[in-house]
């Protein structure tokens, strides 16, 4: 499958090694790779979660956009980094999922690891892990978006990046909205245990600027990496 992606292009098919990793960034076999480990990820997050039925109501979304994502990539898959970034992602959502988002232990990790806590060291009185994956979907999902959104119009980097930023700023106000109405149709503890403010009456406020942010960074990190490539390039 051809591919215009320039990480392969300066790959020499001299050593099996580089074979092999030319390979493997091939974007079709990447994307499976991807999928596989995806899969695998899921299946280990959906053995005994802490609430059955909150892992449930955390992947419907997951449910409806992982197919499509599938379709989607079918006959043209996505830059093996823009999948790559997806993995992550939709990694961190199945962590959440499987523990409940308030209820993750990365302090219990890091107690094992370097004998401290997380919370201590930031001054933290609540679980931010839901914090970290919202900033997460800004930043590793505008990626893909603006992939999608550059296959269906003609339009210039920048015009690309304020779409795909819009995107993202819309889909997270559009998810604490399902958030809300899930927890308005179930039973009180399991909506708020989906819901996840602990407390905080401006956690969806908080979830969607962390997003944009996400977003915004993504974005303006990959504008200045391609500003310097440019850069490199006309100087030498």
């Amino acid at each position: 499958m051809p591919t215009d992606d320039p990480a392969l292009a300066t790959l020499s098919p001299a050593r099996p090694e580089r074979r092999f990793r030319a390979t493997l960034l091939e974007p079709g076999r990447f994307a499976v790779l991807c999928l596989a480990i995806y899969a695998g990820c899921w299946l280990l997050a959906a053995v005994e979660p802490y609430h059955r039925r909150d892992w449930l109501l955390e992947n419907l979304l997951a449910f409806a956009a992982v197919p499509y994502l599938v379709v989607q990539q079918w006959r043209r898959p996505f830059r093996p980094g823009t999948n790559a970034l997806l993995l992550i992602f939709l990694c961190l959502h199945a962590v959440g999922a499987h523990f409940t988002y308030a209820e993750v232990p990365y302090d219990a990790w890091a107690q094992k690891l370097v004998g401290g806590t997380v919370s201590d060291v930031f001054h933290w009185n609540r679980n931010h892990f839901d914090r970290l994956v919202h900033f997460a979907y800004g930043a590793l999902v505008v990626p893909a978006a603006k992939e999608l959104y550059a296959r269906h119009m003609v339009a210039g980097e920048l015009t690309l990046n304020l779409i795909a930023v819009q995107f993202i700023i819309a889909t997270s106000a559009a998810y604490e909205l399902i958030e809300w109405g899930a927890a308005l149709v179930v039973d009180q503890d399991l909506g708020m245990a989906y819901l996840g403010i602990q407390g905080d009456v401006w956690d969806a406020h908080k979830d969607v600027l962390l997003a944009s942010v996400g977003a915004i960074v993504s974005v303006v990190a990959v504008s200045v990496r391609r500003g310097r490539r440019a850069h490199g390039r006309s100087s030498g």
